[in-house]
């Protein structure tokens, strides 16, 4: 049976490109992630806050050295895009920023991030956000950008706010943590947002 509709974007939208670097233009640029960013990416798990958000933790800088190689192949495989947040001028690491559960023939994804401790409270979610957002929708052709975070996540929320995702609703016991279920703000972004 044929569909009335032709995708939003067709299968190879993003494996028939290299992943590309990202300047946000003001000091950060958003990278595809490297072996050597192992040791960086575990420390930063070992932050308690980091953990009171995300699903993962870090035993070791060999089993994050998996995950890297796990993001990286998620680029040719177009159902995730995963960058590292770094510094543009020394590259030191400050974060992670992803375009993931990516469904190319609806044209819809979701945005996550996370900082490392030292990076907190000088806006690399936001301007990290805001240029992988204005990529995914000016670059790409998505649809519709979706960004899921805890109720209890106040400075998740903040940045949502802050990059245009506007708040839809919230979805009741929809993720469980390590200490329970959450219930979890729905933000969105439409294209001409």
């Amino acid at each position: 049976m044929p569909f009335l509709t032709r995708p939003v974007l067709p299968p190879g939208t993003l494996a028939r490109i290299p992943q590309p670097v990202l300047p946000t233009g003001d000091g950060l640029v958003l990278r595809p992630w490297r072996p050597e960013d192992a040791p960086a990416v575990h420390a930063a798990f070992q932050d308690p806050v980091l953990n009171q958000w995300h699903l993962r933790s870090s035993d070791s800088e060999e089993e994050v050295a998996g995950w890297i190689e796990e993001w990286r192949k998620t680029w040719q495989g177009e159902d995730n895009a995963q960058w590292a947040v770094a510094d543009a001028d020394t590259d030191e690491l400050l974060g992670r920023v992803a375009v993931r559960q990516i469904m190319l023939a609806d044209g819809v994804a979701e945005v996550a991030y996370w900082t490392v401790a030292r990076a907190r409270g000088r806006g690399v979610a936001a301007r990290a956000t805001h240029t992988v957002t204005r990529w995914a929708f000016e670059e790409i052709g998505f649809q519709r950008l979706e960004l899921l975070h805890s109720t209890a996540n106040q400075a998740s929320c903040r940045v949502a706010v802050k990059t245009g995702f506007a708040l839809e609703g919230t979805k009741r016991r929809a993720l469980l943590h390590a200490d329970g279920w959450h219930d979890m703000h729905l933000h969105a972004r439409v294209r001409g947002d």
